[in-house]
């Protein structure tokens, strides 16, 4: 297994998202990029995250290895529309591995509908058990990142079950982001020309989540990095993010992260920042 040192070693620099010390980012191979976000592996330490670290929903599908002395496990993440504390437990392990999806891209790897996986978190090993060892090996043979990510990459591109999505979702799901999630389902069935009820429906299937629901999330994340400048004050950061007023964007962005804007704020090294999707 590869240690710590080999943060350092590796020089892949067009692959390298961010670096610290103790972590990194990494894009997967360009061929994975429409349904895989990036990768990261962390060698925590006992300070390095406070016991509230809480990961803020995004509408994707999140798979976490965990190694400590004794064992390697893995947990999938699905869609989540609810905030998930995780401060709790992540100091203690010797390395993280993590494998972020882009909305929707677990899919083309599961073909499972996403609707069955939403806010719920279990071990891979009991709805995958070849992929949970498969990138077990993977972990316990690689002795160096270059390597390791080299095989993860290969790996899933070899795992692919279906590259098709319906095209009136690859649109409607296209539209919501590009809007930074300011489209109602409305206005979205009009531009796609397709009924609310059929794209709701294959949200569930593809996304795991709402049309609607996902605008949603889309629009708090996009006020999530509004929010880390200091120079814009909380109204402005409501009108950057496309609410029509205060009540609805502090009424959803509470629903959504669990904390007001200010909190958030007030806190946010408390908070995983997406930094890949949006």
């Amino acid at each position: 297994m590869f240690t710590k040192q080999s943060i350092f070693d590796y020089h892949n620099m067009n692959r390298i998202i961010f670096r610290d010390q103790d972590f990194m980012y990494l894009l997967p191979h360009s061929s994975l990029r429409k349904w895989i976000s990036n990768y990261s592996i962390t060698f925590p330490h006992t300070e390095m995250m406070s016991e509230q670290y809480t990961i803020i929903p995004h509408g994707s599908t999140t798979m976490v290895f965990t190694v400590d002395l004794n064992q390697i496990d893995s947990k999938l993440f699905g869609p989540l529309e609810k905030p998930a504390c995780v401060g709790n437990q992540i100091n203690s392990y010797y390395l993280i591995f993590i494998i972020e999806f882009h909305p929707a891209g677990y899919f083309a790897f599961s073909n499972l509908p996403q609707k069955e996986l939403t806010d719920i978190v279990l071990p891979l090993c009991d709805l995958d058990p070849m992929l949970h060892r498969l990138i077990e090996q993977r972990l316990e043979e690689s002795t160096n990142i270059d390597t390791f990510i080299n095989e993860i990459d290969r790996l899933f591109m070899n795992y692919v079950k279906t590259s098709f999505y319906q095209q009136e979702f690859s649109l409607a799901n296209q539209k919501i982001i590009q809007s930074g999630g300011s489209l109602s389902v409305k206005e979205l069935s009009k531009e796609t020309y397709y009924s609310e009820r059929h794209l709701n429906r294959i949200f569930d299937k593809y996304l795991g989540i709402s049309a609607k629901s996902f605008s949603r999330l889309v629009r708090i994340n996009k006020a999530l990095q509004f929010l880390q400048r200091p120079s814009l004050s909380i109204q402005q950061v409501c009108m950057k993010s496309g609410f029509y007023d205060m009540p609805h964007f502090m009424n959803d962005f509470k629903s959504i992260c669990g904390i007001t804007p200010q909190a958030y704020r007030n806190h946010m090294s408390d908070f995983y920042n997406e930094i890949a999707k949006f």
